[in-house]
């Protein structure tokens, strides 16, 4: 690759903006040319996040139009509602975008307005990809718009993927119970999310009305071909960063964990941000700051219950690393580009 591909992140300030910038600005094929914000504009990136002196000096901007960025490929890291307008406009002139909001994830139209409201562009959702390289990476390739998943759907999509593809599970009710560190509510401010709201406790939130329930749902009829029921409860961890998620499910007479192991081997053996565990269980310490998504595995042999296990980096894994991990297929680079951070431990 000859010349640098240019880069604009539009909400750049927020936590998943701020991790683009970390991981974008050690790219070897990439230049980051524009930063936008809404808070501060006018000020450099390394004013608002000072461990970025010297190493991001940008000016931020406020976004007006897609003429003043001075990109290729557009980072939206904007909420839902505000990202799909721009994602219209930005697309109208023949860049394309990475989107981390969910206006792009849903396929069903219903389904978004019964979660989220009318959409303003629907009919361009037909063209986004859903961002999972490990399942979607041909057509990520080509794509004009990738949608990038949440981060409970990619702690738990990925799991499943391969027993469902292989038709290993018995009944199509799954049980998810996920914990996420508090990074995942963003950085604006609330007193759900205040430090001494959160500290030395933990809760279930949004039980049943978590807007990832539906996404993941969504994903996993399409990879089975049949009506998954997903019954989802994510909690709030006292911790920065991390999603730690528990699955059950029931799995088909006759196949015990060597199976399980064999068919995540056959799947996943070539993947370099999926590490499978064998004899022990991931944990989110093991995978913070990194692309990772560890997973591991029990089978309670009473009722055939298996209990999967799974840990991502919510910022990384489940949002702007594997952003970045969908640029590097979109641009032809080694996949692994900027992402080779070992988890930080202790």
């Amino acid at each position: 690759m000859s010349k640098k591909i240019t880069i604009a992140i539009i909400g750049a300030t927020g936590y998943t903006g701020a991790e683009l910038v970390r991981m974008l600005v050690r790219h070897s094929y990439v230049e980051i040319t524009t930063l936008t914000t809404r808070q501060y504009v006018g000020k450099k990136f390394s004013q608002v996040f000072p461990y970025f002196k010297n190493i991001c000096d940008l000016e931020c901007i406020e976004y007006k139009s897609p003429d003043a960025l001075d990109a290729d490929v557009v980072f939206s890291a904007l909420p839902h509602h505000e990202s799909a307008p721009i994602v219209a406009e930005i697309i109208q002139k023949g860049k394309r975008i990475i989107d981390l909001s969910a206006d792009f994830r849903l396929k069903s139209e219903n389904l978004y307005k019964e979660w989220y409201g009318e959409h303003p562009c629907f009919e361009l959702v037909n063209e986004a990809v859903y961002g999972i390289p490990e399942i979607y990476r041909n057509d990520i390739k080509k794509a004009k718009i990738v949608a990038n998943p949440g981060c409970y759907p990619t702690s738990v999509i990925l799991p499943l993927y391969p027993l469902l593809k292989e038709g290993m599970v018995e009944n199509k009710r799954i049980i998810v119970d996920s914990k996420s560190g508090v990074s995942g509510a963003g950085r604006s401010l609330s007193l759900k999310t205040h430090f001494c709201e959160v500290y030395g406790g933990f809760k279930a939130y949004n039980v049943t009305v978590h807007r990832h329930q539906p996404e993941i749902e969504e994903q996993l009829n399409i990879i089975s071909g049949e009506n998954v029921n997903v019954y989802f409860t994510p909690h709030l961890l006292p911790v920065k960063r991390g999603i730690l998620s528990t699955i059950y499910l029931w799995l088909r007479k006759g196949i015990e964990e060597k199976d399980v192991f064999e068919i995540y081997e056959k799947y996943y053996s070539h993947e370099r941000f999926i590490r499978i565990f064998k004899d022990e269980l991931p944990t989110i310490e093991g995978v913070v700051g990194s692309n990772f998504c560890d997973i591991g595995f029990k089978l309670d042999k009473r009722d055939n219950l298996l209990i999967i296990i799974s840990a991502i980096d919510n910022l990384v894994k489940g949002a702007s690393g594997q952003a970045i991990q969908n640029l590097n297929l979109m641009i032809g680079c080694p996949e692994e580009t900027a992402l080779d951070n070992i988890p930080l431990f202790p």
